[in-house]
């Protein structure tokens, strides 16, 4: 486990499989095992938001396998930049979106700003659970420590017990600490791979009180190293107009018209314009052709394009 930065709270969300560049989309390399499922490289280890024991490590363990090394940042600024030196890391997964809170808009203006790629995703269920140090028992807990977004969504579970609830920087963190200090009065609200890493019991598991709770993980590579998945079947791009009158409507109608479905669609303010925005797409196709040829057919619509990465779909996996 490599330790870059003290990190101060854990993730949200990232990524599974494939890859492309700009308007040219030109390739890099291809890298598959016999089986077709993707490989991506962690040699040098994958950034990640968090301590040990985050939702971003374990949808790291998810893309890279359970022996990855995973790199621990304080902000996802310093994930960026981790991840953007080939002497420091192979990658990062950064979380991008939840099915609750929303986007994470700063983290699409430093991919923006970035010369990374995405090379996949991963939709990770996230779980809540209620860990103690071995032995320990409902009847002896006194307190609850953890992130306060992780005690919000369990609220419900919480107020069943008459526990002072601590509110910490991280959840992995708060689990971390539990263990470090043996204590009989304290549990911490986190990840089972929290549990797991630091060797608490699981008193109460799926404490969350909505159930449908997915955080969106992107895989991130150097785009000069970053693979290509021959059988792609989503893509994330940036757009502007000319904002001009049915300008945005005469983009989408192409897209539509191509038989690509627009699963996600976020406008941002362009930086030092009078109120004009930019757009982040996500387009899912069956064949990379169709994503080629809508590329061409918009290009006359659009100041600018950029192609975050040509990828597959990620799957759901349980947190």
């Amino acid at each position: 486990m490599k330790h870059h930065i003290p990190a101060k709270r854990s993730g949200f969300f990232l990524p599974n499989g494939q890859k492309q560049k700009n308007r040219n989309m030109e390739n890099t390399k291809n890298t598959k095992t016999g089986t077709g499922k993707s490989v991506f490289e962690s040699a040098k280890g994958i950034a990640i938001q968090g301590y040990e024991g985050s939702f971003h490590q374990v949808a790291a363990r998810n893309m890279y396998g359970k022996n990855v090394e995973v790199i621990p940042c304080a902000t996802f600024r310093d994930l960026i930049r981790i991840a953007s030196d080939k002497s420091a890391s192979s990658g990062a997964i950064m979380a991008i979106e939840n099915s609750i809170a929303g986007s994470i808009l700063p983290n699409y203006n430093l991919l923006q700003q970035s010369k990374l790629k995405v090379v996949g995703e991963v939709y990770l269920s996230i779980s809540q659970n209620l860990l103690v140090n071995p032995g320990v028992l409902l009847e002896d807990i006194k307190e609850v420590h953890s992130h306060p977004m992780a005690i919000l969504q369990c609220l419900e579970y919480l107020e069943k017990y008459n526990w002072k609830l601590i509110e910490t920087e991280d959840t992995a963190l708060s689990a971390k600490l539990v263990h470090q200090h043996r204590s009989k009065h304290v549990a911490a609200i986190a990840s089972k791979l929290a549990a797991e890493l630091f060797e608490l019991d699981v008193l109460a598991p799926n404490i969350q009180t909505m159930k449908n709770n997915y955080t969106r993980f992107l895989v991130l590579q150097r785009e000069k190293e970053a693979i290509v998945i021959t059988d792609a079947d989503k893509a994330s791009i940036y757009f502007q107009t000319n904002h001009s009158k049915g300008i945005l409507s005469k983009v989408l109608t192409i897209i539509a018209a191509a038989d690509i479905n627009l699963s996600k669609l976020q406008s941002m303010p362009i930086p030092g314009s009078n109120f004009k925005y930019g757009f982040y797409a996500d387009l899912e196709f069956e064949g990379i052709n169709q994503f080629h040829e809508v590329m061409q057919s918009i290009d006359s619509l659009t100041n600018s394009v950029k192609v975050f990465g040509v990828y597959k779909k990620g799957k759901l996996v349980k947190g």
